[in-house]
């Protein structure tokens, strides 16, 4: 399959027109695992695959929580859901786990594709020329670190650059290398390769509810991964320090991304909940979702919303991720948070988004 439109590079044209852990040979211990009355099997015992543990089930409080300062609309109002117990990756998936995939598979990522420019003219407008040949190469997105200043903190074209060449091995362009971070998480992945990755590892993306209920690990209406106290912040997550995207302090330790597990796990033993890099999942980014939820009501297990939707990009589908990652900061998203999310276009990546997986007992006990 062919590369279609990543957005940024469709916006990249348009300017230029105008200027003239191998997981295939999991190791597993035992565990017993009783679900509820409601969930199949109603009891059974499971392998835990290795990397992975169970998150029990729990009624929870999803969104913005009161007190939170910085919840935006998108995150409100909070509502009361349950979600069944399911295991989950104790990290993202790294490096190491990505590439047992492609090794086994011989996948190739959608940045290491060729564009498709019949593909691309039909989302470009009527009798758009094409470029040159030199334009049209595979490629994602990376952080430019060498911005100085910006005019607009809405543009954020100015600290994104499209490079040529950069994908999950050569995650800064072609003169990098993943070469010693095998526990780095993997990156520069879409939608698409997340998908394809669970598949074969017989494995798939979280709910948002699943996610948020993961994040909480013992609380059921925190704020943050840790808590609700926002000074251990630095403690408990690699986020930006400094101003954003101009001065970057790394007072957590890092300036980018990090090692997976160089920060305490969650209550449940989860790492990297919150910062690093964000995480993939399964349920559509539609901003007006929560305002359509009914009051007072336990929602089980909820899916998401039935379709996309964004103000600002209305005719784009989008999914939600979460848990913020390296750039994230108070002065502009703040999306360390466990209730913000954004959207992700299922056609391109970046350097600082990566996923992990979850699996229930269904999927475990058919296998």
């Amino acid at each position: 399959m062919k590369k279609a439109l990543n957005p940024f590079l469709f916006i990249f044209i348009l300017l230029l027109i105008g200027c003239k852990e191998d997981t295939k040979n999991i190791k597993k211990e035992e565990v017993i695992v009783t679900t509820t009355k409601d969930a199949a099997p109603t009891e059974a015992t499971v392998k835990t695959p290795e990397g992975m543990l169970w998150v029990p089930e729990k009624i929870f409080l999803q969104g913005g929580k009161t007190g939170d300062q910085y919840a935006m609309p998108r995150e409100k109002p909070s509502h009361n859901v349950k979600v069944d117990g399911f295991f989950i990756d104790v990290t993202e998936v790294t490096n190491k786990q990505f590439k047992a995939f492609v090794d086994a598979t011989n996948y190739l990522t959608v940045a290491e594709r060729e564009i498709d420019w019949e593909e691309m003219k039909t989302q470009l407008p009527e009798n758009t020329p094409k470029p040159h040949d030199s334009i049209l190469q595979p490629g994602s997105l990376i952080f430019n670190k060498d911005v100085n200043a910006v005019v607009n903190m809405q543009n954020y074209g100015q600290w994104w650059t499209w490079k040529i060449g950069a994908n999950w091995k050569q995650p800064q362009g072609p003169d990098s290398s993943i070469k010693g971070q095998d526990n780095y998480p993997v990156v520069h992945v879409a939608y698409e390769d997340a998908l394809a990755y669970c598949k074969w590892a017989n494995r798939r993306l979280p709910t948002e509810a699943e996610w948020e209920s993961a994040a909480q690990g013992k609380n059921t209406d925190a704020i943050f991964t840790w808590g609700n106290d926002p000074q251990l912040l630095n403690k408990n997550a690699n986020t930006w320090q400094g101003t954003f995207p101009t001065i970057n302090n790394p007072i957590d330790r890092f300036k980018y991304i990090s090692p997976v597990k160089s920060y305490d796990p969650n209550s449940i033993g989860l790492y990297d909940m919150s910062g690093n890099v964000w995480e993939i999942t399964s349920d559509f980014f539609n901003t007006n979702y929560y305002k359509t939820l009914t009051d007072n009501e336990i929602l089980d297990n909820p899916k998401g919303a039935s379709k996309t939707y964004t103000a600002t990009n209305p005719f784009v589908t989008e999914y939600v991720i979460k848990g913020g990652s390296f750039l994230c900061n108070a002065s502009y998203c703040a999306s360390f948070r466990i209730s913000a999310k954004m959207g992700m276009s299922p056609d391109s990546g970046s350097d600082h988004i990566g996923f992990r997986t979850v699996a229930t007992v269904d999927m475990l006990s058919q296998k």
